[in-house]
């Protein structure tokens, strides 16, 4: 493995969101990329998908530092907060799930059109894979970027792992992470319930973890 001395993903313990703490493997690159070359985009609408605790919210964070953006949560979505959108020239939706009126997100999409903004969606599910029920919203996602971030390779995994038992100062040799790296399933949700469920016994236990507890734990 390359050695780790760069962006390092920080899952959910310490929210630190600056691109320092983000690791950058096969996995997320062209996502990060694409934040990274903002305002260059080839159109202003980009659309962040991946499953959860894969680091699209960090990606947001990073992304609201870089252009002053407005972060929104699709819970905060409203007629209300069209003024507030005005007001800026980036715009960020996190944990978009279709769960609102699909006119108001038409709506928001035609407003970045109009004045010329940026806005940066997060869905859990591809934008263009949502059956919305507005053939023009359905047209108007189609024809977005799409970035979607992919199961985690070992690199990104090992990252994770190194930097969250780090956070929370379990201290693991590397031939037990990289047994972790070879085991666990590759899933963002999985590896997060496996450090908190490692974190939780070494609270308990107030000694090292074993390999034995790894074994068990996995």
């Amino acid at each position: 493995m390359r050695e780790l001395n760069q962006l390092l993903l920080n899952f959910n313990f310490k929210k630190s969101f600056n691109d320092h703490d983000y690791f950058v493997s096969d996995s997320n690159y062209f996502a990060f990329n694409l934040v990274d070359k903002w305002p260059k985009w080839e159109k202003k609408i980009l659309n962040i998908s991946g499953e959860k605790f894969s680091g699209k919210t960090h990606l947001a964070n990073i992304f609201k530092s870089k252009s002053s953006a407005l972060l929104l949560n699709e819970k905060d979505i409203s007629n209300e907060v069209f003024n507030k959108i005005k007001l800026y020239e980036s715009i960020i939706i996190d944990e978009f799930s279709n769960g609102i009126d699909e006119n108001l997100i038409y709506s928001i999409f035609n407003l970045i059109d109009q004045d010329s903004k940026y806005l940066l969606i997060n869905s859990e599910t591809p934008l263009s894979e949502i059956n919305f029920k507005l053939p023009d919203l359905v047209s108007r996602s189609r024809n977005s970027l799409q970035a979607k971030i992919k199961p985690p390779d070992d690199e990104l995994i090992f990252a994770i792992i190194l930097k969250n038992f780090s956070d929370r100062q379990i201290k693991l040799e590397k031939q037990i992470i990289e047994f972790i790296v070879n085991r666990i399933e590759r899933s963002y949700g999985k590896i997060s319930e496996f450090i908190y469920k490692v974190d939780e016994l070494s609270l308990k236990k107030k000694k090292p973890i074993s390999l034995k507890t790894i074994k068990e734990i996995l």
